[in-house]
């Protein structure tokens, strides 16, 4: 069983930077790999990125390519969402994600056994 938390949500004028936390309980975190979806008002749930359980591997949505940085650090059973260069666009509650995923499921919400209660993102214009 792995709880998931997530953190560093808030309010930030476009242009800005924000690093979101996902901290994990459970001794099975490391051998998860790990995704961050987001969800907008009136719109489905949609994959950011996505980290095997290594590290070695990461995955980009095509919308958030050269912005966000996804990365982890099983030492501390935590994994992050570094977003720069915010977009009102951007704006959704973030959701981390974790389980046995693989390259061809990364992108799928079912692929993931465990889920975060959700951090918002506003960007202001």
């Amino acid at each position: 069983q792995v709880q998931l938390v997530e953190s560093g949500g808030g309010l930030v004028q476009a242009g800005g930077s924000l690093r979101l936390s996902c901290a994990a309980s459970g001794r099975t975190f490391s051998t998860y790999g790990m995704g961050w979806f987001r969800q907008a008002p009136g719109k489905e749930r949609e994959f950011v990125a996505a980290i095997s359980w290594s590290g070695g591997y990461t995955y980009y949505a095509d919308s958030v390519k050269g912005r966000f940085t996804i990365s982890r650090d099983n030492a501390k059973n935590t994994a992050y969402l570094q977003i720069n260069r915010l977009k009102p666009e951007d704006t959704a509650v973030y959701y981390c994600a974790a389980g046995p995923i693989t390259t061809a499921r990364m992108k799928t919400v079912k692929a993931y056994d465990y889920w975060g209660q959700g951090t918002q993102v506003t960007v202001s214009s």
